[in-house]
């Protein structure tokens, strides 16, 4: 072969030619002969080179000095280099050539990837090197001009389970939590042609009343798509009530634009409206400077709960909850660190709330925290149950006794089915039990869009007054609501139509009245045959649904099944509602994701479906329970 020779370098250990060279060498030379020379002094110079010794490069497996790569040709023990063309034969062709030098330093073997033209201009520096040049110098200027760039392993990650913020990874939300990832995947196999028991997934886990087919009521779609686009404000297809409402707020809004950022405590005269409404429902006076605007009911909560929460150790902020409760409450409790104390409803007695078990839980708490915040849901979720009037001149007065800040959760004030129950606001209640009470008592109540007869969950819009609050406490919760700028202004919009609604005489009122009756009847309807069908199932029961949009039945569990449950480090209610969507399709909640007591266990089930749908629903519980009292018996 012209032109050609073998490797000059004499180093220990090289085999001379490069592995795998054969007769293919004259291929290595892009400009005729001698390319193979000076690959042979590039190779020396290669391993001679300070610049890549120097080179940090990523570990492709061990190997021992003298030993052989799986490729053919010797490692020089001295040197610890060797590299040759990674595709010998194919640069005549124009193939990507590259080079990989390879390296046992510290007993590693690495890779560096050189470039085609790198590779050429790396030879002829190489090349010249005999003719006026040390063999150094013209290595040196070799490896610069190859640029190798050695690929690096991945750095480790910033954030990981060890090192995230440890109150976040302790919060827990069930109501969306493993039994709802469990009906995704088994929807994306429906969807896939897998074949199943059932054609569809039924979520009866959330109370997301337009995902179960409530329709919308009309006079809020109105309002909302005046605000929206305003050009519609031009359209004779809308009524001048509501006109009349999408002005008002858009006059409000910064450009006349529900796109603009609102002050941080929410558009003025939606703020004044929600006063209004507050002062028609209770009979006594609500100021708008205590009412903030928020994103749904629930940042409300853990807004002011941010504001309560303090200390260390055994001043540690407490914060009572129900149970069962939630799972919001003990989600922020479990963020902020603060201290949760359980007080828990009486299921003899329909879900009571007791006084004195208020009384046993601060007590106890007072043991290691310090027990600031007493958290009332009414009508209750998951529970259903409506406070009498009674019961909360009851809390009150232990709220005042106690020096709690109450939190009354009121966001299903609308849904009241009991004939024998009404809703009773803590700030009515408040407000005529006398001044001593009414100045004194710090409360905070909550409403939102997304529940009662409305169900508009995804404008998440909602409002909490506050009463009773000190002056300068009021500028820190002002603060502390404008690092989040604004609740979003089409939430505050939807909010502003559920406060200041048709009235009579207006064009839109009847057929509002009419939307409104028809979905508060039909979930009445729907509480009553839950209700009714599931105490004739053996091994559950379920107390009367005064309110809210669930179900919260107690379901028996067998030993055998407790037993199973623990070998797949499940709860047994969890396992219970996990055999039940794999069977049935039917997704709903175990209760200990809302807390139960001990040796009790349930599931909460929303009643929104249709009423044919809900009756499939109930009856294919009926079927599994019946089933499984059976197999586990």
């Amino acid at each position: 072969m012209q032109g050609a020779r073998r490797c000059g370098c004499q180093a220990p250990g090289c085999g001379g030619w490069p592995p795998g060279l054969g007769a293919a060498g004259a291929h290595l030379n892009p400009g005729g002969a001698g390319g193979l020379a000076a690959t042979g002094t590039l190779h020396t110079h290669l391993r001679r080179s300070p610049a890549i010794q120097r080179c940090s490069v990523s570990v492709l497996q061990r190997r021992g000095a003298g030993s052989r790569e799986p490729g053919g040709g010797n490692l020089d023990p001295e040197l610890g280099w060797r590299c040759w063309p990674r595709a010998w034969g194919s640069w005549g062709t124009g193939a990507h050539p590259g080079l990989y030098a390879m390296s046992c330093s510290r007993s590693f073997w690495a890779r560096v990837s050189l470039g085609r033209f790198a590779m050429q201009r790396a030879a002829v520096l190489v090349r010249r090197g005999p003719w006026g040049r040390s063999h150094s110098s013209a290595a040196a200027e070799a490896s610069a001009a190859l640029k190798v760039r050695p690929e690096r392993s991945p750095r480790d990650r910033i954030l990981t389970l060890e090192s995230m913020n440890p109150q976040v990874k302790a919060v827990e939300y069930a109501v969306r939590g493993p039994i709802v990832l469990k009906a995704g995947e088994i929807e994306m196999e429906l969807q896939r042609g897998i074949k199943k028991p059932f054609t569809e997934v039924i979520r009866a886990n959330i109370g997301d009343a337009h995902a179960m087919g409530q329709q919308p009521i009309t006079f809020l779609r109105q309002v909302m798509a005046l605000c929206t686009y305003p050009n519609l404000l031009n359209s004779p297809s809308f009524p001048e009530d509501a006109k009349k409402r999408a002005r008002r707020i858009l006059q409000a809004c910064g450009g006349n634009s529900l796109g603009s950022y609102s002050a941080s405590q929410g558009v003025n005269c939606i703020r004044e409206d929600v006063a209004a409404f507050i002062t028609r429902r209770d009979g006594v006076p609500a100021d708008p400077d205590n009412i903030y605007l928020t994103t749904g009911a629930s940042d409300g909560i853990s807004t002011i709960l941010k504001l309560l929460v303090s200390g260390g150790g055994r001043s540690r902020t407490g914060v009572m909850i129900p149970i069962p409760q939630y799972p919001l409450y003990s989600a922020v409790i479990s963020e902020l660190d603060a201290v949760q104390v359980n007080y828990y409803l009486d299921e003899e007695n329909c879900w009571a709330l007791n006084v004195d078990e208020l009384r046993r839980a601060v007590q106890q708490a007072k043991d290691h925290c310090d027990p600031k915040v007493l958290c009332i849901i009414n009508p209750g979720n998951p529970t259903g149950q409506v406070q009498s009037r009674k019961c909360i001149e009851d809390v009150i007065h232990f709220a005042w006794e106690e020096k709690l800040f109450l939190l009354a959760d009121e966001v299903y004030q609308d849904n009241v089915y009991s004939p024998d129950c009404r809703f009773h606001s803590f700030k009515k209640v408040l407000y005529q039990m006398g001044q001593e009470y009414s100045s004194n008592v710090e409360l905070a109540s909550f409403h939102s869009t997304s529940k009662g007869y409305m169900g508009e969950c995804g404008y998440r819009g909602g409002y909490m007054e506050v009463i009773n609050l000190h002056p300068e406490i009021k500028g820190q919760l002002v603060k502390l609501l404008s690092v989040r700028l604004c609740p979003p202004v089409s939430g505050q919009a939807a909010m502003d139509i559920v406060v200041n609604p048709p009235v009579p005489g207006e064009e839109s009122f009847e057929q509002f009245s009419r939307e409104k009756e028809f979905v508060l009847g039909n979930l009445a309807k729907k509480a009553k045959l839950t209700e009714d069908l599931f105490n004739q199932v053996p091994g559950i029961q379920c107390n009367p649904l005064q309110g809210a949009m669930y179900a919260f039945p107690r379901i028996l569990i067998p030993t055998k099944a407790v037993e199973a449950a623990q070998s797949h480090k499940m709860a047994p209610d969890m396992f219970y509602c996990m055999k039940l969507l794999e069977e049935t399709g039917i997704c709903v909640v175990p209760g200990s994701g809302f807390g139960q007591r001990e040796g009790t266990y349930h599931f909460r089930m929303t009643i929104l479906p249709p009423v044919e749908k809900l009756k499939t629903v109930l009856h294919k519980v009926k079927d599994f329970h019946l089933k499984f009292l059976e197999k586990y018996a």
